[in-house]
Formats: C-alpha cells, sequence, structure tokens
C-alpha cells in the first residue's frame, strides 16, 4: 500500500509569493517567516515523497461565486496556474497523478463524499505558495501533487467536523492503494484573519497557538467548532484551519505522531502565520 510520511500546514498568503519572487526573504519585514522553513525542506529532502496530496481553497481562480463545489478534487496529468491580480509570477505547470486521483475518487464516492471531480483545473496562491515554500525556486517537478479544493469563501462551508472525516476517507484511500509510494499531504491557508469589513486586520494569537496545540493530539476539540465559531475566534478568513483539519484527518489511522517543527510569525499580511511538521512512524 501507498505510505502516509506525514503532513505539513503552512500559511498560503500571496503576499509570500511576491516576496519570494522579488528577494525580499533576508528583508527585515519577512526573515523571521522565511527561517522557519528550511528544517521543513529538509524533511522533505530526506524522505523523499513521491506525491503530495495539497488541501487548499480556491481564492477565484477556477471557482468563482457562480459555482462553488463543496470539495473538489483534481485528476488531471498537469495543472496549470495564473495572475489573479495578486502579481504573482506564473510558475511552471505542476504534475499530476491521475492514478491515485481516480482511486482517491472512487473512494470517496462509495463512502458518501459527493465531490466535484475536475480533469482540467488551474490552481491559484493557495496551492502555488505552499508548493513554492516547500520547493523554492520552483524546484518540485520531481514530485506529483493532487489538488484538493476546500470551499472557504462562500457560505454554507463544509463544517470543520466534515472537512476532518473528508480527510480521514482520503487518508483511507491513500492507504488502500496499492503500491509503495509516498505520500505526504499539505494544509494550506490560515491561520486567523479578517481581509475586509469592521474587524478587518483582525488576529487572535491565542487562538492561532490552541490550534496549533490541539491538532497535534487532540484535533477532536477542533471538530467541535461550527464555522460561525472560527469566524468569531479567527476572522471571516480564519475558516481556512478547515484545510488544516482535513490535512489532520488523513493522518488520524495512522497512529501516535510526532510533530518535528512548529513557527508562528506575526503578522504576515494581517495574517497569523502558522507552520507545522507531523510525521507518522513510516517517516525515516
Amino acid at each position: 500500500m501507498a505510505n502516509l510520511l506525514g503532513g505539513i500546514a503552512t500559511s498560503h498568503i500571496p503576499a509570500i509569493g511576491v516576496a519570494m519572487d522579488k528577494g525580499l526573504e533576508e528583508t527585515p519585514y519577512w526573515k523571521d517567516f522565511f527561517d522557519a522553513y528550511p528544517p521543513v525542506r529538509d524533511w522533505l529532502y530526506t524522505q523523499e515523497p513521491d506525491i503530495a496530496i495539497i488541501f487548499y481553497n480556491d481564492h477565484g481562480l477556477e471557482f468563482f461565486h457562480d459555482r462553488k463545489p463543496t470539495f473538489a478534487i483534481g485528476a488531471s496529468e498537469l495543472y496549470e496556474n495564473a495572475d489573479e491580480g495578486w502579481g504573482i509570477a506564473e510558475i511552471p505547470p505542476v504534475t499530476g497523478e491521475t492514478e491515485l486521483s481516480w482511486h482517491i475518487v472512487n473512494h470517496l464516492i462509495e463512502h458518501d463524499f459527493d465531490i466535484t471531480v475536475c480533469q482540467e483545473m488551474k490552481v491559484d496562491h493557495g496551492l502555488t505558495v505552499p508548493l513554492t515554500l516547500m520547493w523554492p525556486g520552483h524546484k518540485y517537478g520531481h514530485i506529483k501533487v493532487i489538488p484538493v479544493a476546500i470551499n472557504c469563501e462562500r457560505h454554507p462551508m463544509p463544517k470543520p467536523s466534515r472537512c476532518y472525516a473528508f480527510g480521514q476517507a482520503i487518508g483511507d484511500a491513500v492507504r488502500s492503494f496499492a503500491g509503495d509510494q509516498k505520500v505526504v499531504v499539505m494544509g494550506t491557508g490560515g491561520l486567523s484573519h479578517q481581509l475586509d469589513g469592521q474587524r478587518a486586520g483582525y488576529i487572535n494569537k491565542p487562538f492561532d497557538l490552541y490550534c496549533m496545540d490541539k491538532i497535534v493530539n487532540e484535533p477532536e476539540l477542533l471538530t467541535q467548532f461550527s464555522n460561525y465559531e472560527l469566524v468569531e475566534k479567527a476572522g471571516a478568513q480564519g475558516v481556512e484551519l478547515n484545510m488544516w483539519l482535513a490535512m489532520r484527518g488523513a493522518l488520524e489511522n495512522e497512529g501516535a505522531l510526532k510533530e518535528l517543527h512548529r513557527s508562528y510569525h506575526l503578522p504576515i499580511s494581517n495574517t497569523g502565520a502558522g507552520l507545522q511538521l507531523l510525521a507518522t512512524d513510516s517517516a525515516r
């Protein structure tokens, strides 16, 4: 069966992509943020994953408010990207993994998740920024990617508990896949932030740190929140925690996890930016 090596949770703020394009990593505003990533990159280099399943939310490039699937999964050999208006340079196409994608799709349908399947799909900064953070200089051509989009923009959205269960089903699908592929899962977005309205600029550091604490060994505590409670505690865009929960759900049946790295930095573009690495026993 395929092996789940672990999970990575990281913010996907579009300004990060702009900073990397402009070579600002060592400037005072950005240095502490970027200094947190080498340990995760080193782990990826050591583990040599074949496939990355990336939970992210599309911000309007592929799905806009006129059509917003609750869950969508890519089943394509190639994923293009484009500038969404943030000024992020286009990056090389992302290579897909269709065999495992279709296995996951069939498993999800059999286990009562009615999803949208995309055989053509553009991916936005929610996926490309984390990918470039892990492999700077766009050196990710060796890894195949399965994009999994979760609605975090338009109400009604899937509940935290549903996103966690969705991740569990994907993890089970990976474990039932024939072969010896090494798989890493990524949850992107967050943490607390609100981009507009009366609470624009809102960050809740204590709640962010609470989420990072509990997601390791007590994720069920986070699944008890409603999306409205997440908005209250973490801001309108703080519901992106749901992607972290999907990542953690995928690792639920892997036994005890080891937290190998953690970082929290604020503010980055009015966001509490988190980074976390959780490893399974399958990791070296």
